[in-house]
């Protein structure tokens, strides 16, 4: 599974959760981090979104909730569980 993190450079809460996700080892994924002052489409998109957290699936990206910015790395990790291996019980 592929998670795409939409960030800014000099956001705090984009570093944080960055941060928090590079940490995870429960979990099977590979994390893109995607600077959105490098492409206009992102930019629009983004730009008081950021930071936005996707998975990407089959080549189709669904946004995930954001995670509160005082969430701790196992919650974050449980919070991504139902995300990333719901789909794959079914």
């Amino acid at each position: 599974m592929q998670l795409i993190l939409y960030s800014k450079p000099g956001c705090h809460l984009c570093e944080g959760l960055q941060e928090k996700l590079e940490q995870i080892q429960g979990l099977n994924f590979e994390l893109e981090v995607r600077d959105i002052t490098t492409r206009e489409d992102w930019f629009g998109a983004y730009q008081y979104e950021v930071p936005v957290l996707c998975r990407n699936q089959d080549g189709k990206e669904e946004m995930l909730p954001r995670p509160s910015p005082r969430v701790s790395v196992s919650q974050l990790e449980r919070i991504l569980q139902k995300y990333l291996l719901g789909d794959e019980a079914q």
